[in-house]
């Protein structure tokens, strides 16, 4: 079974990831992970906190010669802002530590600072924020990267592009060309496909800086070379649409998700939203009128891009405040402000495809296992001969 943990905080000393159950011998290359790590930082409306930290992954544990050896893999991903914390959060209590702590004790609306207080009886949130916080998914990109070298060593490909900033949203289907261009660019404003699109998303989050203010949005993640059968109807729990949908939304700030064209089916009849189902004699394959499904039926892949989308909250750290209570003196008081970012939904994007391919993964492992990546291609090869001969 492939599974991974994170630990770190926010302004911790670093971040760290372990992933269990890669087969030996799928290729890494630290090159590729880095990249994956510059694009989540990357996008328009980012905080001053991406001008301070240039994330580099170090793998210190079972990787070997640029290929996985079967044991676990360990990444160190250091946070450059530790050197600005090392007295406010250090790991032994220090001498006139209590005067060096930096209390927050005005909880943001939206986010966990109050529950998370609460429930573990801090009186003040820093602890809950600092693990709260979104940094923690730098981790889980690195982790998601493993899993993307995994699944193209055998010709599955995931990525993701932006679809709405605010009320601004894409009007147009998205070409898979269009999405591997998106993918390579050095430079991302808001990881849009269309440029007048991209031009409007922009204004958004103009205004959004103006006012003070931030702005949510929705991003689509596509995975391309999937074959028939990851998944299974026979649990709730091995459901696959039901394990990407909890991945999306276990992302920080993301309130909803979305399986294939869901909320325009809702509002259809069924005899416009099913997708037709027709045999190709040649290629000896079965074949779709559409893809309204996203590439999911029964919680099982059909053999067609699977397409989820994840609806992302305007983040919950505002410079313009709002209402709160201090948690000292239950006055009332504006919440906490600390350097945050104005609009993030390009990065969401990112680590949904990390989350995305991390799910994919496990099920093609549960699917076609394997010790080594010789033994897990030859399953899956002779699976292949099964569908072909069906």
């Amino acid at each position: 079974m492939l599974r991974f943990e994170t630990a770190g905080e926010s302004h911790g000393e670093c971040l760290v990831a372990t992933v269990n159950g890669l087969p030996a011998g799928v290729p890494i290359s630290l090159d590729a992970v880095n990249r994956e790590l510059w694009r989540r930082q990357q996008g328009y409306g980012r905080g001053g906190r991406m001008k301070i930290e240039t994330d580099r992954a170090e793998i210190v544990a079972g990787v070997r010669h640029s290929h996985t050896i079967g044991a676990p893999v360990a990444i160190l991903i250091r946070n450059r802002d530790w050197a600005n914390w090392t007295e406010t959060l250090p790991v032994e209590d220090i001498a006139g530590g209590e005067d060096k702590k930096k209390p927050v004790t005005r909880p943001r609306p939206g986010h966990a600072d109050l529950a998370g207080a609460i429930k573990y009886n801090y009186h003040d949130a820093r602890y809950i924020l600092e693990r709260a916080s979104a940094r923690e998914t730098t981790a889980r990109v690195a982790v998601g990267a493993m899993a993307k070298a995994l699944l193209g060593a055998f010709g599955i490909e995931v990525l993701s592009h932006v679809i709405a900033v605010g009320s601004v949203r894409l009007e147009r289907a998205a070409g898979w060309e269009e999405l591997v261009e998106l993918s390579r660019r050095d430079e991302i404003l808001l990881g849009c496909v269309d440029a007048g699109t991209e031009t409007r998303m922009k204004a958004v989050v103009d205004e959004a800086y103006r006012t003070g203010d931030t702005v949510g949005g929705v991003f689509e993640v596509v995975a391309r070379g999937l074959p028939v059968g990851l998944g299974s109807h026979v649990s709730w729990d091995t459901r696959l649409d039901g394990r990407l949908a909890q991945a999306i939304v276990s992302m920080q700030a993301v309130k909803g998700v979305e399986v294939g064209f869901a909320a325009e089916g809702a509002a259809s009849f069924g005899s416009k939203v099913q997708d037709t189902i027709h045999y190709d004699r040649e290629g000896r394959r079965f074949t779709r009128g559409a893809n309204r499904a996203g590439g999911l039926e029964g919680g099982i892949t059909n053999g067609q891009d699977v397409v989820v989308r994840g609806m992302l909250k305007p983040i919950s750290t505002l410079r313009r405040p709002l209402e709160s209570v201090d948690l000292e003196t239950r006055e009332a008081a504006l919440a906490a402000y600390e350097r945050s970012d104005v609009c993030v939904v390009p990065a969401a994007g990112v680590i949904g495809e990390a989350m995305v391919a991390i799910v994919l993964a496990q099920a093609f492992l549960e699917k076609f296992g394997g010790d080594s990546l010789t033994e897990t291609r030859r399953n899956y090869d002779g699976y292949l001969e099964q569908v072909t001969n069906y």
